[in-house]
């Protein structure tokens, strides 16, 4: 085995760019693995992980570009060098062709849509809040996929958009459906009158999807960034957005979705609620479902439960089945948990999610079943990893975080990070189950079965007993083949699961049958 790698000073790159050319060397004969990354902290602890951190990277900064490869032979790794080279050579000197000329500043690209009236950006966090600012000058509501922007930009600008009834999404804004079109990581829904205020990226994805496949539709999905709900901002967005949800004709019903906002935040939004003549219902993931009762508002327990509701009132239907399907369900995946414990020799769990509200509502579903659940993003601080990529007994990671994305496509994106994880911890045979969601939509990789199957094919050889349960967030109508991924995964002896609510009650069942006491 051969390690090579060296350091491009000042030589920048956008991470998906990076990615392509990443994966293109991995399909190279005789290449074991490789990085072709931008040198921040967080990048380099993601190499050190994967045991292709070079000495020499250690002080390299952000504007350095890494490049490593792990290789059969030196000649190999020759030969993959000249081949990163060569791509970057050409990304670098490619000529833009006049009829797909895309603008190089807001500037430009507003003289080019002057009746624009949404302005979406997606840039290095440093930069993003005076890019919003020209936008809310111009009169554009924004909004702001970028992470890593400062509490203090994100609360004068929210102040100053709430101020110009302009709407400010974000940062770390992932989805959001605007009169129809999808924005960032988004599924391809129906139009219906089922409007949606979201603080999470992926719970909107998964209840939207939900919806849609339910045969109803949605109004519109703002989401407002995972900060909105704190005191700090005291949910500016979430309150501006219910103002136009509740003047909204096409949105009959509203669904409001995030973590417990704070007591002061709540107030406000519940203040807010009272003024709006319309259903409401709220999950708000682990409150205390009396906080929201009293106040007239519907409150759901799972991110499923809260799509069922909205789909009831959407079809005039009595939402009172629901809670009776609910527990027939229960019993379905209380007799499947049966035949699978039986099936595994591992008693730990683990997960590995893409999305952060799926991650956060597994935690608390598997919290019924299991005592410790360890995470870098933890219900419960007590049980924080030390080291994010090393599991502790039962462990679900967030790789969708911020420490694993800074210089890096999100795991929706680029699945490499998370299946070299998936193959690692099937290795531990003390591992019985593992849970990983499927994102789909736009945005998010195009082809997860290209990434997915060989790794799975390759676990099932070594681990015939591991239990993979895969919860499958989409829609029928998304860029992807979703009833062909479902068919696959399946095929290859993997439980597809209809919600993330259903994927972690059959496994935190499974992991409770097992019990902790297993002798191998």
């Amino acid at each position: 085995m051969y390690n090579k790698g060296i350091i491009k000073k000042g030589e920048f790159f956008d991470s998906v760019t990076l990615m392509l050319i990443a994966k293109e060397i991995n399909k190279l004969p005789g290449v074991i693995d490789s990085a072709v990354v931008m040198g921040t902290k967080e990048n380099r602890a993601i190499l050190k992980s994967s045991n292709i951190l070079l000495p020499e990277f250690e002080k390299a900064n952000e504007t350095d570009l890494l490049i490593a490869i792990k290789a059969e032979s030196e000649q190999i790794a020759t030969n993959a060098f000249e081949k990163i080279e060569k791509l970057l050579f050409e990304i670098k000197h490619k000529n833009d062709n006049i009829k797909n000329f895309y603008p190089k500043s807001f500037e430009s690209a507003l003289k080019i849509l002057p009746d624009a009236n949404l302005c979406l950006i997606s840039i290095a966090g440093k930069y993003a809040a005076q890019e919003a600012l020209k936008a809310l000058d111009n009169g554009l509501n924004v909004m702001i996929f970028s992470d890593n922007v400062s509490l203090e930009d994100e609360i004068k600008l929210k102040n100053y958009a709430a101020k110009k009834k302009l709407l400010l999404m974000g940062p770390d804004c992932g989805t959001a459906i605007i009169n129809g079109v999808p924005l960032a990581f988004a599924n391809a829904t129906n139009k219906g009158n089922i409007g949606i205020i979201a603080a999470s990226g992926t719970g909107l994805q998964e209840v939207s999807s939900l919806i849609s496949e339910a045969g109803c539709g949605i109004s519109q999905a703002i989401g407002t960034g995972s900060r909105d709900i704190k005191d700090e901002v005291g949910g500016i967005m979430f309150i501006e957005s219910l103002k136009a949800l509740g003047k909204d004709d096409n949105t009959k019903i509203i669904l409001l979705i995030s973590k417990p906002p704070h007591p002061n935040t709540l107030n406000k939004i519940i203040n807010e609620t009272k003024k709006i003549n319309k259903p409401i219902i709220a999950l708000f993931l682990g409150a205390k479902p009396d906080l929201i009762s009293k106040t007239g508002i519907i409150y759901a327990n799972t991110l499923e439960e809260s799509a069922l509701i909205a789909v009831a009132l959407s079809k005039n239907d009595d939402c009172k089945s629901i809670q009776n399907n609910a527990y027939l369900k229960d019993l379905e995946i209380s007799k499947l948990a049966q035949k699978l414990a039986s099936k595994t020799k591992g008693k730990y769990l683990r997960g590995l999610y893409s999305g952060g509200t799926l991650c956060y509502e597994a935690q608390l579903i598997l919290s019924n079943y299991i005592d410790e659940i360890y995470s870098n993003t933890p219900i419960n601080n007590k049980f924080k990893l030390k080291n994010s990529l090393k599991s502790i007994n039962n462990t679900v990671i967030d790789l969708g975080d911020d420490e694993f994305t800074i210089g890096k496509p999100h795991p929706m994106i680029y699945f490499s990070l998370r299946m070299k994880q998936l193959y690692e911890e099937a290795k531990n045979k003390e591992v019985g189950v593992i849970l990983m969601d499927i994102v789909l939509g736009y945005g998010a990789n195009l082809n997860p079965l290209n990434d997915i199957i060989p790794v799975i094919k390759k676990i099932k050889k070594i681990r015939k007993d591991l239990i993979i349960i895969c919860p499958i967030i989409g829609t029928a109508k998304d860029p992807q083949n979703k009833n062909e991924i479902i068919h696959s995964l399946t095929n290859n002896g993997v439980i597809v699961a209809e919600s993330n609510a259903y994927a972690s009650k059959l496994a935190g069942n499974i992991i409770k049958l097992k019990g902790v006491e297993y002798v191998f």
